[in-house]
C-alpha cells in the first residue's frame, strides 16, 4: 500500500492521490514560476501557493472562505458582509486561485479581510496552510473538492461547509468512478447546500448529506459604482451604449461583425474578461473601420468602441447600457458569465447559448422571460430588436429583476444557515 493510503483512515484511492501529489510536490515551485512567466500567477506571491506567506494570523476565531475564480469569489462577498455585520470579532480569510479574482477582491473586500492565494493541493502545502491559519470554519463554494486541503482541515478540527455546491458532468462522472473517495470527502462536511435540485441529487448519490439548496451567486448586492466616473461616462455617450461584457478571444470579432450589419449602430462598450487584451481588441475594432479607444487611456473621449480595460467597473457599465450582451457564451468551452449583476440594475440581457457554468440562472431567467438567448449568428438581430423596441427591452429587464430579487432572498436565507456554524466555534 502506498505511503499515505492509511493516513487518517483514508480510502485507497485518496491514499493514492495523496502519495502522487506528494511525489510531485518538489516540482511545484518550478511549475509555479513557469506559470508566473506566462502571466498566470502573481510572481510576488508564489509563496502563498505553497502554503507560506508573510501575513500573520490574527488572534481569535477565523473563518476561511474559498472561491476558485471570479464568479465564485464574488459570490462570497455577501457572506463576508454578513460576517462583518453579525460577527465583527471573527477574522475573515478569503482565498482564490486566479490573478483576476485576486485583483477584483482587492477592490471589493473590506479592509479588515485577508486575501491569500489558495495553496496547490499537495500534502505539504495543504499542511502548512492549515497549520498557519488554523481556520475554525472553512466554506468552499461550488465544486472545490481538494482532497489534501479537506483532509488536513478536517484532521485539524475545522468545521467544513460546501455551498452553492454543484458538479459538472465530467466531475460527476469522475467522482462516480471513485464512490468511496467521494463519500469520504463529502462526509467531512458539516453543511452542504446544493446549488439546485440536480446538484442536490448528484451529491446525495455520492454519499453527501445535503441540508438544502442555496445558490450564493444570488444574494449579492448590485455592483458598486464610482459616481464621479459615472458622470464622466454619461457625458461621453450621446445615447445609451450597447455593452458587450466579459468577452474572450473570438467573441470580440463575433460581436463587432454582428454590429457592423446594423443600420443604426449605438456607441459600443466592449469589456474583455481579461483586461490585458484591451490593445488587441482596439486593433480588431479599427480593422473593421471603427474608431476605438481604451478606457484606461482616454476617459471621456468619444469613439465608436470604448474598450473597458479596467477592473471593478461593471457596475458603471450596467448602469449606462441600454442592453448588455453577456459574453463567455458566444463560443464553446467557456461556460458563460454572470447575468445577475445586469438584472439587479434593470439592464436588459442578451446571451449566447453556451452558458453551462450559469445554467441554473439562465434557465430561471428564460422561464421568467427575462433574457434573450441567441446563437452567435442571431446576435445582430437580437440587438436590433432591443434597439427598435426599447420599451419591450425594459419590460424584459423588469421581469429579470423580479426573478433575481426572489432568488436573492432565498440565497440570503442560505447565508443564515452558514452563519449558524460560526457561534459554535467562536472564542
Amino acid at each position: 500500500m502506498p505511503p499515505g493510503a492509511r493516513r487518517r483512515g483514508v480510502t485507497l484511492s485518496l491514499g493514492l492521490y495523496r502519495a502522487a501529489t506528494g511525489l510531485l510536490e518538489p516540482i511545484a515551485p518550478a511549475l509555479l514560476a513557469r506559470r508566473a512567466r506566462q502571466g498566470k500567477e502573481d510572481p510576488a506571491r508564489l509563496a502563498e501557493r505553497l502554503g507560506r506567506g508573510e501575513t500573520a494570523r490574527p488572534t481569535g476565531a477565523l473563518v476561511w472562505l474559498h472561491g476558485a475564480s471570479v464568479g465564485e469569489s464574488l459570490s462570497i462577498l455577501p457572506l463576508v458582509e454578513r460576517l462583518r455585520l453579525e460577527r465583527p470579532d471573527v477574522t475573515v480569510l478569503v482565498t482564490s486561485g486566479t490573478t483576476t479574482s485576486a485583483a477584483l477582491l482587492a477592490k471589493r473586500l473590506p479592509a479588515d479581510a485577508i486575501h491569500q492565494y489558495v495553496p496547490v493541493d499537495a500534502p505539504g502545502a495543504a499542511r502548512r496552510f492549515i497549520a498557519r491559519w488554523k481556520p475554525d470554519l472553512a466554506v468552499f463554494v461550488e465544486s472545490e473538492l481538494w482532497p489534501n486541503l479537506l483532509l488536513e482541515a478536517k484532521a485539524a478540527g475545522t468545521r467544513l461547509a460546501l455551498v452553492s455546491a454543484k458538479l459538472s458532468d465530467r466531475s460527476f462522472a469522475r467522482w462516480s468512478r471513485r464512490p468511496d473517495a467521494a463519500s469520504q470527502l463529502l462526509s467531512s462536511f458539516d453543511l452542504i447546500l446544493a446549488q439546485d435540485a440536480r446538484a442536490h441529487r448528484r451529491f446525495e448519490s455520492l454519499g453527501g448529506k445535503v441540508a438544502g439548496e442555496a445558490d450564493l451567486k444570488f444574494g449579492a448586492a448590485p455592483p458598486p459604482v464610482d459616481e464621479p466616473a459615472l458622470a464622466v461616462e454619461r457625458a461621453r455617450f450621446p445615447r445609451p451604449p450597447l455593452l458587450i461584457a466579459s468577452t474572450h478571444p473570438g467573441e470580440d470579432e463575433i460581436a463587432l461583425d454582428a454590429l457592423a450589419l446594423l443600420s443604426d449602430r449605438p456607441p459600443i462598450v466592449l469589456a474583455p474578461r481579461h483586461v490585458e487584451r484591451g490593445p488587441a481588441i482596439v486593433a480588431v475594432a479599427r480593422a473593421r473601420g471603427l474608431s476605438a479607444v481604451l478606457r484606461s487611456q482616454a476617459p471621456g473621449e468619444s469613439a465608436d468602441v470604448v474598450v473597458a480595460d479596467t477592473l471593478g467597473e461593471m457596475g458603471l457599465w450596467f448602469r449606462l447600457a441600454g442592453t448588455a450582451v453577456i459574453a463567455g457564451s458566444l463560443v464553446p468551452d467557456i461556460g458563460g458569465h454572470n447575468p445577475l449583476e445586469a438584472a439587479r440594475l434593470d439592464c436588459p440581457v442578451i446571451s449566447g447559448p453556451f452558458v453551462e457554468n450559469w445554467a441554473s440562472a439562465f434557465a430561471g431567467l428564460e422561464a421568467a422571460e427575462g433574457v434573450v438567448m441567441t446563437p452567435p449568428e442571431g446576435l445582430g438581430a437580437a440587438i436590433a430588436a432591443d434597439l427598435g423596441a426599447p420599451a419591450a427591452a425594459r419590460e424584459r429587464a423588469a421581469r429579470a429583476r423580479r426573478f433575481v430579487d426572489t432568488r436573492d432572498a432565498e440565497a440570503r436565507a442560505g447565508l443564515s444557515r452558514i452563519l449558524e456554524l460560526v457561534p459554535k466555534i467562536a472564542s
